[in-house]
């Protein structure tokens, strides 16, 4: 028997600069609740989660040990989101 492709393979595409300069990693936005990114962060195992605006920019990064502090803070809900916890790191990255 013969194997045949039935789908052709595309043809690898040169990258460009500004793909490398996207920032990895799951992106979250701030809306999302600290115990929600605690469960995206485990399941990805990925040391920092991206925050997002509305735009899908980046705007900052949280790591387990700044979802945790929130968590175990006196001030803490189950309605506490990340851009309750979270400060801006400067200019943001556009994706």
């Amino acid at each position: 028997m013969t194997l045949v492709e039935t789908h052709p393979r595309k043809a690898a595409r040169p990258s460009s600069g500004a793909e490398s300069l996207r920032p990895s990693g799951p992106h979250v936005w701030a809306d999302m609740t600290v115990e929600v990114a605690l469960s995206v962060l485990d399941s990805s195992r990925a040391g920092r989660l991206l925050l997002c605006d509305e735009d899908g920019r980046c705007t900052g990064t949280v790591s387990r040990a700044e979802l945790s502090a929130a968590r175990d803070s006196a001030r803490y809900t189950d309605r506490t989101q990340l851009r309750d916890i979270v400060h801006s790191s400067g200019p943001s990255l556009s994706l």
